[in-house]
């Protein structure tokens, strides 16, 4: 059944974490109908407070206020900028050669977290903290380990709803590759200057199994509807907007929707101001295996994917985004 939807709906992660079976299994059903069509909802009871979400913004928000020479020690194109600062304009969308109007920094895994008998551990560079900032450590991994949690309470209600055992992602993304950006729309002081085809966020898929944001309600997110419109994505302060990435697209031969998103230039007034977004992008382990899941393969709806690991994918994408020689 098709749907278009006006706003992407709004779901009680409760719904599904509380015991209680009907509330369960309509929670699924409505994920379900939305990832099918839209691709996008926003939750709320993610386990996200709003305490810690004013703590991570406001150490963001004096790291970004560091000079340009100090952030510049945190950078390390040779790890693909996996960890760490990314600089200005450094990543581009897939297609497109002008950068992004953005800076950013990437915590992943805390390796002291995954045991030293998971081979998974020797993969991941370790995270890269900020000396000056000594609060951004904390909050950052607090974070983290809570958007984490909220995204495998996620992957238990997309599993159930594409029938498949509630727990089918869990060893998967066990310690998986998961990242957390904290981005910086930096202010343009002189509109004039930037090349006409330069935005905040170019559009673009996620690559990852799914993404959870918070603070994604300033303007300027946008949302690619099937017949072509772009909607406007807001979300409630209480609420974390989560979508389908690429690979989970990937895996369910295009059942559940990678939708395209934006964000967009504010208006010329108000283009010397910043904008602040905290993306987690839940990944997998490298060694997942892609391959569309049988389910969702049929005679109407033929593999329209070569079979590829999770690892393998991200190395291509990285590449395209500029982020990887």
């Amino acid at each position: 059944m098709e749907i278009l939807f006006d706003e992407i709906p709004s779901l009680d992660l409760a719904d599904f974490t509380s015991g209680n079976p009907e509330k369960k299994a309509a929670f699924v059903q409505k994920l379900g109908e939305a990832y099918q069509n839209i691709g996008f909802v926003a939750i709320k009871n993610h386990g996200l407070s709003q305490d810690l979400q004013d703590r991570l913004y406001g150490s963001i928000k004096d790291f970004f206020r560091l000079p340009d020479e100090i952030k510049a020690k945190y950078e390390k194109p040779e790890i693909g900028f996996q960890r760490g600062y990314t600089g200005k304009g450094k990543e581009h969308a897939k297609g497109r050669n002008t950068g992004d109007l953005k800076e950013f920094y990437h915590v992943g895994q805390e390796l002291s977290r995954i045991p030293d008998t998971d081979p998974i551990k020797a993969e991941y560079p370790p995270n890269i903290w900020p000396s000056e900032l000594p609060e951004f450590q904390k909050d950052a991994n607090e974070a983290y380990r809570t958007l984490e949690n909220a995204g495998k309470a996620m992957l238990q209600a997309i599993a159930l709803s594409l029938d498949l055992e509630e727990n089918y992602f869990e060893e998967k993304v066990a310690h998986g590759n998961s990242i957390l950006r904290q981005i910086h729309y930096f202010p343009i002081e002189k509109p004039d200057e930037v090349p006409a085809d330069a935005v905040r966020a170019a559009e673009h898929g996620d690559i990852n199994l799914i993404t959870l944001l918070m603070g994604a309600s300033a303007d300027g997110l946008q949302v690619l509807r099937r017949d072509g419109k772009w909607i406007p994505i807001t979300a409630l302060p209480d609420q974390l907007v989560v979508n389908v990435g690429d690979m989970l697209e990937r895996l369910t031969n295009k059942k559940l929707k990678s939708t395209i998103h934006r964000v967009v230039n504010p208006p010329r007034d108000k283009m010397n101001t910043s904008r602040y977004s905290i993306p987690f992008f839940m990944h997998p382990r490298s060694e997942m295996d892609l391959t569309c899941l049988d389910s969702c393969v049929d005679s109407e709806h033929p593999k329209q994917f070569e079979d590829a690991t999770a690892g393998e994918f991200l190395e291509e994408r990285l590449r395209e985004l500029g982020l990887r020689k």
